[in-house]
């Protein structure tokens, strides 16, 4: 990726299992941020780490993210409409 032309490799973005089990959030989202930091370690110009949602966004936050997902709790479930035929 650093290679390509016009393609700027900001960070990375993870999702942790559905899972209720903060300890295992977590620990999802450890091996997230030690993949974030080698690829700094590598010398790659990195800055993001999106990782966390409404359900478990206190994991992510222990874990470093720099960004959270939290649309659900800003907007509320998603309706999903069936279509009829």
């Amino acid at each position: 990726m650093a290679a390509l032309p016009g393609l700027a490799l900001r960070g990375v973005m993870g999702m942790a299992s559905p899972s209720g089990d903060e300890a295992a959030q977590r620990a999802e989202f450890g091996l997230l941020r030690r993949e974030f930091e080698a690829l700094k370690a590598a010398g790659l110009d990195v800055d993001t780490l999106s990782m966390g949602m409404t359900h478990d966004y206190p994991a992510a936050l222990s874990q470093g993210a720099t960004m959270l997902r939290i649309g659900t709790a800003i907007f509320g479930e998603r309706r999903i409409e069936e279509k009829t035929p």
